[in-house]
């Protein structure tokens, strides 16, 4: 057993030390809001916040991520964030998302940059860019991503 502490909540993980954060997270306790899309850390649609830090969860044990915090989609999203609500505003405004699927890995993305950044502080789209180059869209919306996260920078600002 793993005691991992996601969302605020010590979960006990009944999988192997090696298992990768994202299938504890979706096979063994049913959180599927964090995405599988290429296993190799290429395409970040399996992005989750550990320590206020993303990191791709296809990669990252659970051995790693013991006694750490662990922040997932359900969380940022659930509007007790007030980054994740501004980022899901913005999301919405921009009309950012199409199929959907790198949604949930773009969100964590885009919240973990912009609570690193000063307040008050507005990126430039250079820094956007740079923060969300790990995160692939099968439907090319950057720009639309772009603006969605620099909309949330102004409304945090």
């Amino acid at each position: 057993m793993t005691t991992l502490s996601i969302n605020g909540k010590d979960r006990q993980v009944d999988a192997d030390p090696s298992t990768p954060i994202l299938w504890a997270l979706r096979d063994t306790l049913g959180m599927t809001g964090t995405k599988f899309g290429c296993g190799a850390a290429l395409c970040g649609a399996c992005t989750v916040h550990l320590n206020g830090q993303a990191i791709r969860s296809c990669i990252t044990p659970i051995s790693a991520a013991a006694g750490q915090k662990i922040t997932t989609i359900e969380a940022v999203t659930d509007g007790s964030d007030k980054v994740g609500k501004a980022v899901s505003a913005a999301w919405v405004k921009h009309d950012v998302a199409q199929c959907g699927y790198c949604q949930s890995g773009q969100i964590m993305s885009a919240t973990a940059f912009l609570k690193t950044i000063a307040p008050g502080k507005l990126p430039s789209d250079a820094d956007i860019d740079s923060a969300m180059a790990g995160n692939i869209c099968r439907c090319g919306t950057y720009a639309r991503i772009r603006a969605a996260v620099a909309d949330a920078a102004k409304a945090l600002a």
